[in-house]
């Protein structure tokens, strides 16, 4: 039998969007990721900072689903690093969409927001990460993006 178990939430706060230009299909944009907050749940005891310079490419299709790939790296109260590569999907109905893209705040439980994160570190301590497979949940607001990493046990 397949579990979900919480493993950490992150808050992470972002800038405007860059908006890249018209592509087949759709739009690219960059959302910078420009710092925030993360906390370990259940079996992993860490909290730290998201460190600047992250960034969020997206494409967002002519029908409002947006294809996200968000790269940052946390770095724990303890001074280890973990970078992070989550990518996902976002849609809701069109008009909830475009307020969503307008930067307007949402009710997140309209929005479909799912993810895949995976990560890399070096600390022997948080090899758990990078040696299971998890699924994230998200909810987007006009200068925070707050995520939940479950791991699949």
């Amino acid at each position: 039998m397949v579990t979900l178990t919480l493993v950490l939430e992150v808050r992470a706060l972002v800038a405007a969007p860059v908006e890249l230009g018209a592509a087949p299909g759709g739009r690219r944009r960059l959302v910078p990721i420009t710092g925030g907050t993360f906390e370990g749940r259940n079996d992993l005891n860490i909290r730290g900072t998201i460190l600047p310079g992250g960034a969020d490419t997206q494409f967002v299709h002519d029908d409002g689903v947006t294809e996200a790939d968000a790269r940052y790296t946390l770095e724990t109260d303890t001074g280890l690093r973990v970078d992070v590569r989550n990518r996902g999907l976002r849609h809701a109905a069109p008009e909830v969409m475009r307020k969503l893209l307008a930067g307007e705040r949402v009710d997140p439980a309209l929005v479909y927001f799912r993810t895949t994160p995976t990560f890399e570190t070096s600390a022997p301590e948080l090899q758990m990460l990078t040696r299971s497979i998890f699924v994230g949940t998200g909810e987007r607001y006009p200068d925070e993006v707050v995520l939940q990493f479950f791991r699949v046990d």
